[in-house]
Formats: C-alpha cells, sequence, structure tokens
C-alpha cells in the first residue's frame, strides 16, 4: 500500500506567522497568550488569548484581497494556504486538477462576525455583505474560488478535532484513489460568539493556562491557521518529503457535549485504532503531542487514556500553553508541530507546569530537547467527545 507524506506546510498562530517563526518561538519557549487588542470584547484586558497581532485590514493587504464579505478566518486560511503550496511547489494547473482534494476543518467559520450575524439576522433588508459568509463552509469555499479548484470539496466541523478529521478524510482520499494529493487546511479565530461560549462554561483560564498541572485553571481561547499538502509518495518524487501520515483514528464517545468521560474511552479507542492503522506497538511511539487543553476534565482524562493505551507512557505535552486554544485549527496546527518535531528530532515542552496532578502522577516535557524520534502521535478531541489521534512519521 502506497504511504502518504507531507510535502507542504503552512502555519500562522500567535507565536509567528510561517512555519519557521513557529519553530524558532517553540525552541525558545514563546508564550504568545496576551491580552486582546484586534477587536473590542468586554474580557479585554480581563482575560488572555493567543491572538495574531495583526489586523484584518493588514491581512487583506498583505494577501491582495479586494472583495467584499471575506471574514478573518477566510484571510488566516488564505495565508496558511499560500505557504504550503508554495512549499509543495504544487503549480496552478495542480491546485485547480480535478484530482486535487481541498479539505477544511473549522469550528466557527463565518461567525467570527458575530455582530454582523446578529444585525443580519435582525435584518429587514438585503443584508451586509456578509451575508453568505457566515457558515463553516465559506472558509474554504474563498479560496476554492480564488484558485478555481475543481476537484473535492468538503468541510468538517467537529470542534476541536475538525481539522484532525480534515487530515485523516484526505488522507484516505488519496490512499482510496479519490485523490491524487489532498490540501488541508484547519482555520479560527477569535470571536465574541467563543469568548462568550466558554466564559459561560467557566472553563476560561485569568491567566496563561497550565496544560497537565494539578492547579490548571482552565484554557485560554487562540486563533490561527495551517496547512498540510498530501500526495502519495509516488507522486511527490523530486520534492523534499517531511514525514508520513502513517495512522489515524477517530471515535465518539458519546459522553457529554463538552466533557469526555472519565474512562477516556473516546481517545483509548482513537489512539488504539491509529495504532492499528500505522501497524505500530505502542511502545513504539516516542513523543505525543498531547491535546492538553489545561481544563479540568480533559487533562485527566487524556492522562488516564494515555495510562490505559501506553504501559509506559512516552514524552508528551502540549503547545496550547504557547498559541491558546486554536478549536478547530488546533489539529493542524499541532500536526505542523509534530512534523517540525519528526524534521529537527526535537520536542517542544508544556508551558507553566509546576505540580503533578495527583490521579496520575503524568509529568509532561517541559524543557525543549534533541530526542531521536521516529513516530509521533498528535491528539484531538472535540466537544461531543469527537477524538482523534493520527501518527506521523520519520521519512
Amino acid at each position: 500500500m502506497s504511504r502518504i507524506v507531507v510535502t507542504g506546510k503552512g502555519v500562522i498562530s500567535a507565536i509567528g506567522n510561517t512555519v519557521e517563526e513557529n519553530r524558532r518561538a517553540l525552541i525558545k519557549s514563546t508564550c504568545g497568550i496576551t491580552t486582546l487588542g484586534n477587536f473590542s470584547s468586554r474580557f479585554a484586558g480581563v482575560m488572555p488569548f493567543g491572538e495574531i497581532k495583526i489586523t484584518t485590514d493588514t491581512l487583506k493587504e498583505q494577501l491582495h484581497v479586494n472583495e467584499q464579505g471575506v471574514t478573518r478566518t477566510m484571510l488566516l486560511s488564505l495565508h496558511a494556504f499560500n505557504e504550503a503550496v508554495a512549499d509543495s511547489k504544487l503549480s496552478t494547473n495542480e491546485i485547480s486538477s480535478l484530482d486535487t482534494a481541498f479539505i477544511s476543518g473549522n469550528t466557527v467559520g463565518g461567525m467570527c462576525l458575530t455582530d454582523e450575524f446578529y444585525a443580519d439576522a435582525r435584518s429587514k433588508t438585503n443584508g451586509s455583505e456578509y451575508l453568505t459568509s457566515y457558515d463553516s463552509a465559506s472558509v474554504v469555499m474563498h479560496v476554492q474560488d480564488r484558485y478555481k479548484m475543481r476537484g473535492i470539496i468538503s468541510t468538517f466541523n467537529t470542534a476541536c478535532s475538525s481539522s484532525a478529521n480534515a487530515i485523516m478524510y484526505g488522507a484516505r482520499l488519496i490512499q482510496n484513489g479519490f485523490a491524487k494529493r489532498a490540501i488541508i487546511i484547519g482555520a479560527d479565530t477569535l470571536a465574541k460568539f467563543t469568548i462568550n461560549g466558554f466564559n459561560a462554561l467557566r472553563i476560561l483560564s485569568d491567566e496563561p493556562c497550565r496544560p497537565f498541572d494539578k492547579d490548571r485553571k482552565g484554557l485560554n481561547l487562540g486563533e490561527g491557521a495551517a496547512c498540510l499538502v498530501l500526495e502519495k509518495e509516488e507522486d511527490a518524487a523530486g520534492k523534499k518529503i517531511y514525514a508520513t501520515v502513517s495512522g489515524h483514528g477517530n471515535a465518539n464517545d458519546s459522553f457529554h457535549p463538552s466533557s469526555l468521560s472519565a474512562e477516556g474511552n473516546g481517545p483509548v479507542a482513537a489512539m488504539q485504532q491509529a495504532l492499528k492503522r500505522a501497524n505500530l506497538n505502542a511502545n513504539e511511539i516516542d513523543f505525543i503531542n498531547a491535546h492538553g487543553t489545561a481544563t479540568e476534565n480533559n487533562d485527566e482524562v487524556e492522562s488516564i487514556s494515555m495510562l490505559k493505551v501506553f504501559k509506559e507512557v512516552p514524552a508528551f505535552a502540549s503547545t496550547k500553553g504557547n498559541t491558546g486554544h486554536t478549536l478547530g485549527a488546533a489539529g493542524a496546527i499541532e500536526a505542523v508541530y509534530s512534523i517540525l518535531s519528526l524534521t529537527y528530532q526535537e520536542i517542544y515542552p508544556s508551558l507553566h507546569f509546576k505540580n503533578v496532578i495527583d490521579a496520575t502522577g503524568l509529568i509532561p516535557a517541559n524543557e525543549y530537547k534533541k530526542m531521536s524520534l521516529q513516530h509521533v502521535m498528535s491528539n484531538s478531541f472535540g466537544f461531543g467527545g469527537n477524538c482523534t489521534s493520527l501518527i506521523f512519521s520519520k521519512y
């Protein structure tokens, strides 16, 4: 069976506007969680967020976007897309080819424009320029229109596992002959919709988050986008190949709209499926890029789940202390980080960790170091119990 390889990557987050900027920030343990500056919110100055310090107007100028109805989520997607397709050296004809699939994952989509959405919903006129920009698919459709893409187009909205599922789906399309290549995007932006919603759940922290810490207080919302180009190994001759997508698994424990089951049924099943598909034993995983949201439920359940799957839990860490929780973008962003770990044989630490969770006793990696890596697992666990694990392997 042909191997699925990664030939291009792009990313923008609170710690950098390119893949290389993100890597340098991860090495330096840079925390991009700060106060809000780009839009008004009653939580600005009260709670910290992983905000990209580029205004929407500046993004439009940089990306030469003049169309009406373009949201910030679309712009971040386009930014990451441009970096990834250039990295993969895809031609205009290849991008628009019928055998190029384009799959996105997001949570908020165009509803980052919460105020405009509310005004349009109440309007008795023809509405604003954003009337067709609110749904999840609007993000992928903007890039599709710009590049005249004609292949399979789809959008996943499975909360925090959205773009991880998009990667899995893209790999399966290629493996089963429905596409020659797949371009995968995960993107989400900060919005009143999510800030107010997560505050209502009482899981926002008033300080930079502390994944896997006994005294964790909750998550910090962030924004960002990442893009991967996937191809079959034989179709990538002459290209730089960064890693293989060797395993993937998805499961849903359907326990609660916003919590995982205490037993970790969904996470355990997802990790086991990914290992089985990769034909790997648990002890062959060298590092886990954990979901690690710093919420009370997630970190304890994820720890319990890792203890169930691995007799000895390998080195693990969460990068949400760097970027904040980017929701639907997290799976793709952390896939890029996992691939960077494999490429440069290095791991990036969990920030702000101090005290071990009593029930599990697990300690995340808390310093940058070089390490021999062959297989890296990346976990993304979404609301509704939608859990996805990806395994990337050194090429």
